[in-house]
This record gives C-alpha cells, sequence and structure tokens, in this order.
C-alpha cells in the first residue's frame, strides 16, 4: 500500500537535476580558453557512464538469478535474465549510436581542449572495467595488462579488483549449463547410450567437412569424445559445452527455447561490446590519428587490440563450428523428447 501521507514527488528534485545539470565543468571555462565543443565531450562521456552505471545494474540482477542452486523450468527466472540482457544489447546500441554525436565534434575543434584533459582519460573508466569482470573477462586476457590498473586511483583499484573476484555470468552459465540434465540423465540415456549418441553425431559431422575443415575433427574430439584430452584454459567445461551444443541442436523443442534465447543473447552482447570498440576505434584514428591517447596509451592501436582479444563468450560462438543441419541429427531418446515439450507434466 501507498502511504498517502508521503509528501509529493517533484520532477526536478526526483532526477536531482540540480545536481546533474551543474555536473559539467569544462576545464577550458577554468583557464579561459574558447573550446565550445568541451560541453559536448563531457555531456557525452557523462552519458556512457550512466548507461555503464544502469547495465551493472541489470548484470548484477541476472547475476543474482542465475547465483541459485537451482533455476526450475516453471519459474520466470529465465525469462527475466533474457529479458535483462536483451535490454543490455539495447543499451549498446545506444552507445554506439552516440559516438555519431561525439563525430560532430571535428578535431581541430577537440585540440581546443584536448591538452588540458591529461592524464585524463577513457581508459580510467572504472565501470567499463567493471562491465567486462562482471560479464567474466579475466585479468589474464586482458590486452595491456601493465597499464591496465596503473592509471586508476587506489580506491578504484580496488573496486575494480572485487569486481573481478566475484562469481562472473559467464562462470554462473558454465555452472548452469553443468546442471542440465540433457545429456548425462541415465534414465534418458542406458549404458553406453549417451556416448553412442555423440560418437553418431561424430560420423555425420565428419561426413559433413569440406577438405579444408577436417581440423575442425580434432577440436571436436576433444571436446566431446575424449575427456582426457579436453584443452586447458577454458572458460567453459566439457559437459556445459555438449549442453549448450545439445541446446543449440535442438532448440526447436519448447523447452529448449529459452535457453537458447539465452545464449544467443550472450553472443549478442559480444557482438554489441565489439561494435562499440571499434566504432571507438575508428573515431580515435579520425580525431587524433596516430597520436597517444591524453592517458599515456598507443591510442587507436591500443583500442585495436583490446577489441581483437576481449570477446568474452567467444567459446560459445565457436560451437556453431559444430551445428548440423536438422535432417541430419541423431534422433533423442522417446523420454526425453517427451520432456522436452510442453505436455510433460500432463
Amino acid at each position: 500500500m501507498i502511504n498517502k501521507e508521503r509528501a509529493p514527488v517533484y520532477y526536478s528534485d526526483y532526477l536531482q537535476l540540480g545536481k546533474i545539470l551543474t555536473a559539467q565543468l569544462p576545464e577550458s571555462a577554468k583557464e579561459g580558453i574558447t573550446a565550445n565543443d568541451e560541453m559536448l565531450f563531457i555531456i557525452i562521456h557523462q552519458t556512457y557512464e550512466l548507461w555503464f552505471k544502469q547495465i551493472l545494474h541489470e548484470l548484477d540482477i541476472v547475476r543474482q538469478i542465475f547465483l541459485q542452486p537451482v533455476i526450475t523450468d516453471n519459474s520466470p527466472d529465465i525469462y527475466n535474465s533474457l529479458h535483462r540482457l536483451k535490454r543490455i544489447c539495447s543499451i549498446l546500441d545506444v552507445a554506439v549510436m552516440q559516438m555519431g554525436i561525439l563525430e560532430t565534434m571535428t578535431p581541430l575543434d577537440f585540440l581546443d581542449f584536448r591538452d588540458l584533459l591529461r592524464p585524463a582519460s577513457g581508459f580510467q573508466s572504472i565501470q567499463f572495467k567493471m562491465i567486462e569482470a562482471s560479464l567474466g573477462l579475466k585479468y589474464d586476457q586482458r590486452h595491456g595488462k601493465a597499464y591496465y590498473l596503473s592509471q586508476l586511483t587506489t580506491e578504484d583499484v580496488e573496486k575494480v579488483k572485487n569486481a573481478e573476484q566475484q562469481k562472473s555470468l559467464l562462470f554462473l552459465i558454465n555452472e548452469w549449463l553443468e546442471r542440465m540434465p540433457f545429456v548425462n540423465l541415465q534414465s534418458y540415456w542406458p549404458e553406453h547410450a549417451n556416448a553412442s549418441f555423440w560418437h553418431k553425431y561424430r560420423e555425420a559431422y565428419t561426413a559433413s567437412l569440406t577438405e579444408g575443415e577436417q581440423g575442425n575433427l580434432r577440436i571436436f574430439d576433444s571436446v566431446f569424445i575424449d575427456a582426457a584430452s579436453y584443452p586447458e584454459g577454458r572458460s567453459f567445461s566439457a559437459e556445459a559445452s555438449k549442453n549448450a551444443l545439445f541446446i543449440m541442436l535442438y532448440r526447436d523443442y519448447p523447452l529448449l527455447h529459452l535457453p537458447y534465447e539465452l545464449l544467443n543473447v550472450l553472443l549478442e552482447t559480444d557482438e554489441k561490446l565489439s561494435m562499440w570498440r571499434h566504432r571507438h576505434i575508428h573515431m580515435v584514428q579520425r580525431t587524433i590519428g596516430k597520436r597517444v591517447g591524453t592517458g599515456g596509451s598507443s591510442g587507436a592501436e591500443y583500442l585495436r587490440g583490446a577489441a581483437d582479444s576481449h570477446y568474452i563468450f567467444k567459446e560459445l560462438a565457436e560451437l556453431t563450428s559444430f551445428l548440423l543441419p536438422r535432417n541430419l541429427l541423431p534422433r533423442l531418446p522417446e523420454q526425453l523428447v517427451k520432456d522436452l515439450g510442453y505436455g510433460k507434466h500432463a
């Protein structure tokens, strides 16, 4: 029940506009220099930080869902997670489009105030680092590790390190996939039947490969056939990889609709982040050419290295290498087919 005695809400107070609209303090104005585009520069980056805050908010909700030891098919949790991850993708679309507004500032406009910003840099955005860590980018996977925390205050370093110590979404998705019964449950797969499924699938997959794709078979065997040779250093376990591929292959069954959409939106998140990074690279090249960044990085060259290496869910993307057309898929056990349908509880 809403308390009828509560004070009325006023628009500007609710949005704290007194703080927000007075938070633009151009360095050029402090120095008495005319640099009209610094206001745009500040507002664009403040807007980015607000969107980053929203992304972290959404990620925290999704992570809390997957921290549960069990997520039942009858709960709204998977749909809620999917909905919030799709929202993150929409926010990243806006982040990419905002680059177009920033690009209305010409290189000469930027030079009017650029030197006043040193050593501040977008590289010091701890929220973006926290987003990457919350999604699952590990410290060892980062491009330019030696430079990664060097430009931050001690307080901000602790915030980023704390984010890295939490269970990431990638880690939690791996656990969720491992718990799925599709390729393991003995009631579905009598003794040796599960192994037989993967060997049958391998035969069909082998027959589908062209001469230039034969190397895929070695990877397929190490991930899906020979557990002893499972590659070290992978983010997803063998069981999680099997269940993820199973979901992709048999996504048409009702029970797998949402799990498939969830895996797909994780790949979309990687794609949107990549688009944002590459749009950023082109903007930097267009604006400062081969100059170093204000924070001391190599500028566009550093951004390109990060864009090429910071793919978080790349192992899920690689699973598409092992897909087969529907007409070549092995038939599933009758009980499993039943349980993957809407009528399983009838």
